[in-house]
């Protein structure tokens, strides 16, 4: 097997780093509806149902809007931020640290 160049090195810790992302927003989203649905009936009235689960909707609003913006910022700058840390585990590994 050959060797891969940088660009590759870098598409590759990124497609995982994207792949964790999106992975961790689904579980997250999974889990609140698991828990909206497992203490629906411990609310005590429909008004604080629907706020509850208002207020869980913002949480995975705010948060999947934060994961999109991370995503897109690795885009945009991932030559800079994964070439950084490419370089350093290359350093590393060259010293016997790894």
């Amino acid at each position: 097997m050959s060797e891969l160049t940088q660009d590759e090195r870098i598409e590759k810790v990124y497609r995982g780093d994207v792949l964790g992302a999106w992975t961790f927003v689904l579980v997250l989203w999974c889990t609140l509806g698991f828990v909206a649905w497992a203490t629906w009936d411990l609310a005590p009235n429909e008004n604080v149902r629907y706020l509850l689960l208002a207020m869980g909707g913002l949480v995975l609003l705010f948060n999947t809007a934060a994961i999109a913006a991370m995503v897109k910022h690795y885009r945009e700058d991932k030559a800079f931020i994964y070439g950084l840390d490419l370089k350093n585990l290359d350093a590393m590994r060259r010293r016997g640290a790894m």
